[in-house]
């Protein structure tokens, strides 16, 4: 199906596959395999929990709570910004549109940092799962420490076919693939929630306090309560990628309104799945002193459950499923952040009448060239931290973890200061009533105080690598900013395009309603 490009001047054109258009093909379902994908709540689940227990001992699922509350609120300003805008670039489109172009590159800039980490932070659980599985099954018995490497490298490789070929395709695959292994999930923390409910706690179990308690949801005594806002990032990472499908905006079949479901779906699932999951996994680990130390340690939550509460197999389907899902999420990385890639280089291009390199698109409808790119940088900061840093693959998951989430939670400040302008200020979308401003104003409060609680201690919590981590964060956006600054005829294209796609999109609203 052909689809219109704004033109500097207001007016559309039709773009067909392989001009430099993107083709309208995709249903909301697969508008929220991407987000689903993208977020890995099965892989989020076995091994993100892990460090919000290092800081915040029993309260988990606490933290997971407050992170869930965060990301219904930020929720709302996509939301609201998607029935608005339908634009490949996403949060680029959406704070370049309200508070200019500059800051809508930064922002997008930083998401595009964000979604490249994250790739090398799931290519790397790929390896970690997959080596694993292999290792429990009899295949590779002792891989050696490179093994993990090699999975990341097909992981890597085969993200980028996937995302090469037509989105229908590639959607279609991220939603079943993690919807068979969140399902088994749910199956399995059922199991384990019954037998915790009954008393019927194996003789295994990591700990002998194990057992059905509400003591999950409260900071135990010694633990300042502020603390669990450092436990709360490692939420915010669980959350990630539920407003991916925002980048799917120019391809939705009805992005105005399959885009908003796709993204509050995707964040209430979320919200839902990790508070309750969580809990269970630290009911049934124990929340005594043993019980949160053999849950910090584990290398596969649901894993180690699922062998200890169920059977021994049960463990190594799931840590199989840990992988898959980790490759789909690395899949939806490569593909939010090739189409971000390609939205800047239409956007920015001198020549709006072609639409070559980062700005083209194939046959089918996908930007190839930037695909490519994208994959490229993330395979690079795999290189560097194996071979200069001597980082195994554990070390690059949790190194680059950590740089994503802190540039990500800028982005969505960013966002959300955004939606309060073209909505309460500007009044863009009138019918929305203005007490309803509380909802990004909390928005704000939860996020900044996130920052701050994870920044401003800086730099007296960190030692070793993670001295390094608000620094990488803060260059990536300082490059971004840079960018900008230095070549303000590249945000006046920016500008120019972003306009000319609002006015396009109301022109086409305004024929598909007949007026």
């Amino acid at each position: 199906m052909a689809v219109s490009t704004p033109r500097p001047d207001g007016a559309t054109t039709p773009d067909r596959p392989g001009t430099g258009g993107l083709t309208r093909s995709l249903s909301v379902w697969q508008a929220v395999g991407l987000s689903v994908a993208l977020m890995a709540p099965s892989m989020a689940a076995n091994i993100n929990p892990q460090g919000t227990a290092g800081t915040v001992g029993r309260a988990v699922p606490l933290a997971f709570l407050l992170a869930a509350v965060g990301v219904l609120l930020v929720a709302y300003g996509f939301v609201r910004l998607c029935q608005y805008f339908h634009h490949a670039g996403s949060v680029y489109a959406f704070v370049g549109a309200t508070l200019g172009p500059r800051a809508g590159l930064v922002s997008g800039f930083g998401l595009l940092g964000t979604y490249c980490f994250y790739g090398v932070v799931t290519s790397s659980a790929t390896g970690i799962f997959g080596t694993a599985f292999l290792e429990a099954v009899g295949i590779w018995p002792n891989p050696p420490s490179w093994a993990p490497f090699l999975l990341v490298a097909v992981a890597l490789l085969g993200a980028l076919v996937l995302t090469i070929v037509p989105a229908r395709r590639g959607t279609s695959v991220l939603l079943t693939v993690e919807g068979v292994t969140v399902a088994l999930i749910l199956v399995i923390s059922a199991i384990v929630l019954v037998r915790l409910v009954s008393g019927n706690v194996p003789a295994d179990a990591p700990s002998p306090d194990a057992g059905f308690t509400l003591d999950v949801f409260t900071v135990a005594p010694g633990t300042d309560l502020s603390a669990v806002f450092l436990g709360v990032v490692f939420g915010f990472l669980s959350f990630a990628g539920f407003e991916a499908a925002a980048t799917l905006g120019e391809e939705a079949r009805n992005p105005r309104k399959d885009i908003p479901r796709a993204i509050l779906g995707t964040a209430v699932f979320g919200g839902v799945y990790f508070v309750v999951v969580t809990a269970i996994e630290m009911m049934a680990f124990g929340t005594d002193e043993a019980g949160v130390a053999a849950f910090a340690s584990s290398p596969s939550l649901l894993g180690d459950l699922g062998s200890s509460y169920i059977a021994g197999w049960v463990g190594d389907l799931i840590t199989l499923g840990a992988a898959i899902s980790a490759f789909g999420c690395c899949l939806a990385c490569v593909v939010g952040a090739s189409r971000l890639t390609y939205a800047f280089a239409r956007d920015t291009r001198r020549d709006t009448t072609r639409a070559g390199g980062l700005a083209s698109t194939t046959a089918a409808g996908t930007p190839a060239v930037a695909a490519i790119v994208v994959t490229a940088v993330m395979a690079l900061v795999q290189l560097v931290c194996a071979v200069f840093f001597d980082a195994e693959a554990f070390d690059t998951f949790l190194w680059s973890g950590t740089i994503g989430t802190l540039i990500l939670l800028v982005a969505y400040l960013l966002t959300t200061v955004g939606a309060i302008r073209l909505v309460f200020v500007q009044r863009r979308m009138p019918a929305v009533p203005m007490w309803q401003v509380v909802v990004p104003l909390a928005a704000l409060v939860v996020l900044g105080y996130t920052v701050y609680r994870n920044v401003a201690p800086y730099p007296a919590y960190a030692d070793g690598p993670a001295f390094w981590f608000p620094i990488v964060a803060g260059a990536w956006l300082l490059v971004g900013l840079v960018a900008v600054v230095v070549a303000p005829a590249m945000a006046q294209r920016a500008g120019a395009a972003l306009t000319a796609a609002e006015l396009g999109a109301r022109q086409e609203e305004q024929v598909a309603e007949g007026r």
